[in-house]
């Protein structure tokens, strides 16, 4: 049963083929857990996706069914990429989608790794 509003994990979202190798990706860091790379449409010079190697939808099936170790693994990929990006000086941001409303394009848990130059504002006011 599906966690968030988004439904049932599809096995032929872009980034489950690009776990399984299908398609290719311009990796960046890989471990156990995660698996980074660069996005195909980058919104700041530095644009990251660090995605879980195992199915889920949503921020919210991920921390519903996820063991701790991978809770924990998946974060700790997340500052061990900023960090070999050398994003940690200048800093960086971080953003998870979670549904509709927030514009989730691919039903599979990720975080976009933003940086390289002055973000701004958070949000469009």
């Amino acid at each position: 049963m599906p966690v968030s509003g988004l439904g049932e994990y599809d096995d032929q979202n872009v980034f489950a083929r690009i776990l399984s190798g299908e398609i290719p990706c311009r990796r960046v860091f890989e471990d156990d857990w995660a698996l980074a790379f660069h996005d195909i449409a980058p919104q700041a010079p530095v644009h990251v996706l660090v995605i879980p190697k195992a199915r889920y939808v949503s921020m919210a099936d991920f921390t519903a069914r996820g063991s701790a170790g991978e809770i924990a693994g998946f974060f700790r990929a997340v500052g061990a990429v900023a960090r070999q990006l050398e994003l940690e000086t200048p800093g960086y941001r971080i953003l998870a989608n979670m549904g509709p409303d927030s514009g989730q394009e691919v039903p599979h848990f990720h975080v976009h790794i933003f940086g390289g130059k002055p973000l701004g504002p958070m949000l469009a006011r």
